[in-house]
């Protein structure tokens, strides 16, 4: 029966993404695994049904940018804490740093230290790049072309978010005690520029921008 054949295709292509999935360590996008399915496959319905599949089990299929993943069931999160290794928490000079730029991307160095007042070290941007929370995506088509950052995916994975627009809004960080109860009332949390497409006032990155450590332009900008 055509039916029948139709249900065992469907099904192994389930078993094919969620063997993908799995063997990864980090999370797959549509297009890495279609190559695995046959020519003209839709990979994104096939992820939804897996989606659906695990969603009331102890793991479960989630979206993380565009890539996809499997994740402990948030309610059970708490179970491994204690099996994860402690790291170094971030400095408060990171984690401000890491926010403007999750809010206000794309941002460059000197509009980073323009929202927090103060300098910005490279060795904090370093050391989100490291983590792989932060990337370069271009360079500002202004004076000095300073170099752009934005996230990656692998900050939405590690923060739990499925989107940019899933962050935290005003309400939500005032409930959690991240602002003051005294702000000004027109203050607006910016919704962040989401997507790896640059913008009109960037231009792309060169092989060398990748590479270099800092540029006499972007010094320049920053003093």
């Amino acid at each position: 029966m055509i039916d029948g054949e139709d249900s065992e295709i469907r099904t192994r292509q389930l078993r094919i993404i969620e063997a993908l999935l799995f063997a990864s360590a980090e999370p797959l996008k549509p297009h890495e695994m279609a190559s695995f399915l046959g020519e003209g496959v839709s990979v994104l319905p096939l992820l939804k049904a897996l989606q659906a599949q695990y969603a009331p089990r102890g793991v479960n299929l989630v979206r993380r940018g565009d890539g996809w993943a499997f994740r402990t069931a948030e309610d059970l999160g708490f179970l491994l804490r204690r099996e994860q290794q402690e790291t170094r928490p971030l400095s408060r000079a990171a984690l401000e740093t890491l926010s403007i730029i999750a809010y206000h991307q794309p941002a460059t160095r000197a509009e980073i230290e323009e929202v927090r007042g103060v300098a910005t070290g490279k060795g904090t941007l370093d050391l989100l790049m490291e983590a792989g929370w932060i990337r370069m995506r271009g360079r500002r088509r202004t004076p000095g072309r300073p170099v752009t950052y934005g996230t990656t995916d692998a900050f939405l994975d590690h923060f739990g978010l499925e989107a940019l627009a899933d962050l935290p809004g005003l309400d939500e960080l005032k409930g959690a005690g991240l602002l003051s109860s005294r702000l000004p009332p027109d203050l607006q949390i910016p919704l962040p520029f989401d997507g790896d497409a640059l913008r009109e006032d960037e231009d792309p990155l060169s092989p060398d921008d990748l590479g270099e450590v800092e540029t006499e332009d972007e010094v320049e900008e920053r003093d």
